[in-house]
């Protein structure tokens, strides 16, 4: 298995630090609002990743986040006049039901910055007491960014340039204005806890040091997290990480790409910003994951009306293909699964794994009309394949039926306008039966006859 390592800038043979077992860290939420577009790229391609690892039989341990003391939160919670805690819950149970609507699976564990005090106060003693950190008179506690010779190596930056295109905030109590805050002193009535230092909070980059070695261990296999934290935040935590332990913090860092909305980056100052929970209410979540899936984890996307009308048209096909085939474990050749295999295997390139599991659908339409007795096993073989990056767990017939969208009928109303056609058509009399057909096809609702009877599917885009 090749895998893109951003610190080396190639893709790499991968190689568990223990066979069978992978460990791997993603950072998660700040919460003090829902999560957004660019959190469901992270979620997705992570949650893609994981599957596919358990999928080739590896032991995969999977750690993501969540921050919930931060600067952010603080001011978050003094404009709404609420509790830090309240805040922080209501916003984790917000992330948790867009997760379950887009068909992401919980990591194992999600750590979360508060109950890690302890381990983050030991890690920056050991910082101090090595010299890689120092106590300010002000109560913070800093970074020495120059002590660590190695600081600019996942960004491939040289120190003496950062300082001069950095917009480093002016702080007389910094021994260099590059350093950073490992811990801040608390103001006046702000939570705070107990440290050698005085009363005070962590600074957001130590707490990913602190809880992705707690949880697995001084070294693992992969850290990932979203295109924006590679500088500073990841190269912030290979500098704590590693002054503070003395070994290599981790094997193979991996960064999903950046969000765009119509071609222009997301911002709320454009106007262009978007919830999880704003999108899901106008678009099919499977429609949407789909989308986050069809391009490779590291290449930017483009969200827009167009590229979510293409993605729910390619659901469609597959969908097409599995309605009406009962799926039925059984032989079916391999070579769908081996290209699906290679290509995840390459980098998690879910591009050409898709492109395979096309192609088994065409198979699959040539077998229900050709030779019925293979499609139940082309159908599970679409569907296991299919799991791997969390699509078509929706029964076809209602993802087909636009189940997510408002319906011009009631279901009921949809099924006896069907019987009183099939009851005209019975009676030879055509002209009302086809009345009866283009009326509701006038609406959106297409009917398909088959041997079986007659179904139907909502059309998004109905006739006038």
């Amino acid at each position: 298995m090749q895998i893109y390592n951003t610190l080396t800038r190639r893709k790499e043979a991968f190689v568990p630090l223990e066979a069978g077992k992978i460990r791997m860290y993603v950072c998660g939420m700040t919460v003090y609002d829902y999560c957004h577009l660019g959190h469901a790229r992270v979620m997705v391609a992570f949650d893609v990743i994981t599957r596919y690892l358990r999928q080739a039989g590896y032991d995969v341990t999977y750690v993501r986040n969540i921050t919930d003391i931060d600067d952010k939160i603080l001011r978050r919670a003094e404009e709404n006049g609420e509790p830090i805690d309240r805040l922080t819950h209501r916003m984790i149970e917000a992330m948790h039901e867009d997760e379950t609507r887009l068909n992401v699976l919980r990591p194992d564990e999600e750590p979360r910055a508060t109950a890690h005090i302890d381990a983050i106060v030991a890690m920056i003693s050991t910082l101090i007491d090595k010299g890689y950190a120092y106590s300010a008179d002000n109560g913070d506690v800093y970074y020495r960014v120059r002590r660590f010779e190695a600081y600019g190596k996942l960004n491939n930056r040289d120190l003496d340039d950062m300082r001069a295109g950095a917009r480093v905030d002016v702080d007389e109590h910094k021994e260099d204005p590059l350093d950073f805050v490992l811990w801040k002193a608390a103001k006046s009535g702000e939570v705070s806890w107990p440290s050698p230092w005085g009363m005070g909070r962590p600074g957001w980059h130590i707490e990913c040091s602190a809880m992705s070695t707690c949880c697995l261990g001084e070294t693992f296999d992969i850290h990932g997290g979203g295109p924006d934290l590679t500088f500073p935040h990841h190269e912030n935590e290979i500098a704590q990480s590693e002054a503070a332990t003395g070994k290599r913090y981790v094997n193979t860092w991996m960064h999903a790409g950046a969000v765009r909305v119509d071609d222009e980056k997301m911002s709320k100052s454009l106007g262009n910003f978007f919830t999880i929970r704003e999108i899901l209410e106008v678009h099919d979540p499977e429609v949407v994951r789909y989308l986050l899936v069809a391009s490779h984890y590291r290449s930017p996307i483009n969200y827009s009306v167009e590229a979510l009308d293409e993605s729910r048209k390619s659901l469609e096909r597959f969908y097409n293909a599995l309605d009406g085939v009962t799926p039925e474990a059984g032989r079916v050749d391999d070579r769908f699964a081996q290209r699906f295999s290679s290509a995840m295997a390459d980098d998690f390139n879910t591009p050409e794994a898709l492109a395979a599991l096309f192609d088994l659908a065409r198979e699959l339409n040539r077998a229900k009309s050709e030779d019925e007795g293979r499609a139940p096993a082309l159908a599970a073989e679409l569907l296991r394949l299919g799991e791997v990056l969390g699509l078509f767990y929706q029964r076809p017939a209602d993802f087909l039926r636009g189940v997510n969208s408002a319906l011009p009928l009631s279901e009921a109303d949809i099924e006896a306008r069907i019987a009183e056609r099939q009851e005209a058509k019975n009676a030879k009399d055509f002209a009302t039966a086809d009345r009866i057909r283009d009326e509701l096809a006038a609406m959106g609702i297409i009917l398909k006859d088959s041997r079986e009877g007659t179904t139907w599917v909502l059309d998004r885009q109905p006739q006038r």
